[in-house]
């Protein structure tokens, strides 16, 4: 297998589960799957499409826990070991820097980072429509909101886990006012987290399983080989959307340079709680971690838009069949 370097902390204590025996693919699930069930706090009707970061001797995250309104709301949680969690019943509440430019009514699909001297989470915002929403956290018990990066509409903001350039760089899927019948990945650059601007096209959809739209998932992976980011992709079926995810690899100081990309998928809905739920045959990628020295990755995905999976994979290895 090929020989990559990835710039990030090591994360010994990820979740991990070998490859099942006679398996072969480059991406394979939890044996426990669902790791996040639909009732994880009081009120909620579904966990999906969430964010897991390390966090003091364990692990947080940013979860949607869409409630018995069928409202999106985001809640935190905690775990030990990144597979039994506990979420908090009542949702974050987001004080915002200035309301007149973007307050927290509902939110869905959140990213969480670290980037410089505290934890960013990225989410989609319900103000006059689906846009991209900033905020920030010291300890995941206050969290603060920057005014929003985008009018709408917009979804899928991924920040970069650096500055490139000396800029701030995120990507983002312009979209429309509904479920939307299209979209590709662009790139996006700040001075301060709060003017957006120098956008750049990054792929577009393509054919098959990612024929109808694109959006990025979890935080990208910095390697020697470039950006490692996996994204979704969807298909119009006789019966609807189809939600499969594969891998792109970007330049590392020019990410809206694509180096090379999945032509299959990784993971497409397959088992029961993948196909059957609020949303059938919806397979969503939002985070990953990754322990550096060994390349082992664990990712989070919402499964048919009501419960979470986790499935895993080695750097090298999606590397190496991306390339």
């Amino acid at each position: 297998m090929m020989s990559i370097e990835i710039f990030a902390p090591a994360l010994p204590s990820i979740p991990w589960q070998e490859r099942p025996a006679g398996s072969r693919e480059t991406v394979w699930r939890y044996s426990g799957n669902p790791v996040i069930g639909r009732d994880a706090t009081p009120t909620s009707n579904s966990v999906f499409n969430s964010a897991v970061v390390p966090f003091r001797d364990g692990f947080a995250g940013v979860f949607r826990a869409d409630d018995r309104r069928r409202y999106m709301q985001l809640h935190t949680g905690f775990s030990k070991d990144g597979i039994d969690w506990e979420l908090t019943p009542e949702p974050i509440r987001f004080l915002p820097e200035c309301p007149s430019a973007g307050s927290f009514t509902q939110g869905y699909d959140p990213r969480v980072l670290w980037l410089e001297d505290r934890w960013y989470v990225i989410w989609c915002n319900c103000v006059n429509g689906p846009t991209i929403g900033l905020g920030y956290t010291f300890d995941f018990k206050e969290f603060h909101q920057l005014p929003n990066a985008f009018p709408p509409f917009n979804r899928n903001g991924v920040l970069f886990p650096r500055k490139i350039g000396g800029k701030y760089a995120m990507l983002n899927r312009p979209s429309d006012n509904g479920h939307t019948p299209f979209g590709d990945i662009f790139y996006c650059e700040s001075p301060d987290l709060r003017h957006w601007g120098y956008h750049r096209h990054v792929m577009s959809a393509t054919d098959g399983w990612q024929a109808t739209k694109i959006g990025a998932g979890p935080i990208p992976i910095e390697t020697s080989e470039g950006w490692l980011l996996f994204y979704h992709g969807v298909l119009t079926s006789c019966n609807g959307f189809v939600y499969s995810f594969g891998a792109a690899l970007l330049d590392r100081e020019e990410p809206w340079k694509v180096l090379a990309r999945s032509k299959e998928y990784l993971l497409a809905p397959r088992e029961l709680y993948e196909c059957v739920g609020d949303v059938p045959n919806v397979t969503f990628p939002c985070a990953a971690l990754c322990d550096a020295p060994t390349g082992r990755i664990a990712l989070y995905y919402g499964c048919a838009d009501s419960v979470t999976g986790l499935a895993f994979c080695r750097a090298d290895e999606v590397i190496a069949r991306l390339l």
